[in-house]
């Protein structure tokens, strides 16, 4: 998927307004992509597409939870410029920290339709656009975090949907062989944001004590994801963890 000066490839990045999203979201778009910035809140989209190069970012409102939003979303992007080539499913939700017997339902269904739902119908209609258009093809990745891996005490709706956002990541880079279309998963842990500040002053370990946890810059993340989207479509990452290098998560703590 090489860049030239004569064209710029189209990204959907979904939750985009703040955080991860928003940093990769810019990094595209400084990378020579066209990105569609998506996300629940207006403000926080339109304060990200203003970071960027003129008239490359564009900010779209959208639910990736609701199924007209997430129509409505792709059927933008695509009358933007014709083409979809990536879609980074990076819209999340984290209920608050609690055992299973005290998650509601509600909060669970909250987590499942966010984080795995919503990654589903953003995929499928990205997979149906690239299939369609000419030159086929184009790529997903996903933003699976360690929670893909180990769980947080207390985190079980969200570790479930990311254990889960694997087995759709692997489904979909299988289905896609035939049609040029690649799917990777991004697993992030420990980046440094106003949504990690706990990290900083301490967050529950797996024995129950408290301890502050070490972080690593936005900008290890950008280039990480940046180069997953701009492979060409023969070779994929399928699944890379970037994370803070002394953080309690390789081994026992």
């Amino acid at each position: 998927m090489s860049l030239s000066a004569h064209t710029r490839q189209v990204a959907v990045v979904t939750g985009g307004g703040r955080g991860i999203g928003r940093a990769c979201a810019l990094g595209l778009a400084d990378a020579g992509w066209n990105v569609v910035v998506a996300g629940r809140t207006k403000a926080d989209l339109v304060e990200a597409c203003a970071l960027g190069p003129n008239d490359h970012m564009r900010p779209v409102v959208a639910d990736v939870s609701d199924d007209a939003d997430v129509d409505r979303l792709f059927d933008e992007a695509q009358a933007w410029t014709g083409r979809i080539d990536l879609l980074f499913n990076n819209a999340g939700f984290f209920p608050t920290g609690a055992t299973i017997d005290d998650v509601t339902p509600d909060n669970w269904r909250q987590a499942v339709d966010v984080n795995l739902t919503g990654a589903f119908l953003c995929a499928r209609r990205a997979f149906a656009a690239m299939r369609a258009q000419s030159p086929q093809g184009g790529r997903i990745i996903n933003n699976g975090s360690v929670s893909a891996h180990v769980p947080r005490p207390h985190s079980v709706a969200y570790t479930a949907t990311k254990h889960a956002m694997t087995g759709l990541t692997r489904s979909i880079a299988l289905d896609g062989r035939p049609f040029d279309i690649a799917c990777g998963q991004i697993d992030i842990g420990n980046v440094s944001s106003d949504m990690t500040a706990q990290m900083e002053t301490g967050i529950r370990q797996a024995d129950g004590s408290m301890r502050v946890e070490p972080t690593m810059d936005m900008t290890n993340v950008t280039a990480s994801f940046v180069h997953m989207a701009s492979l060409p479509l023969n070779a994929n990452v399928l699944s890379m963890t970037v994370m803070a290098t002394a953080m309690p998560y390789v081994g026992r703590g």
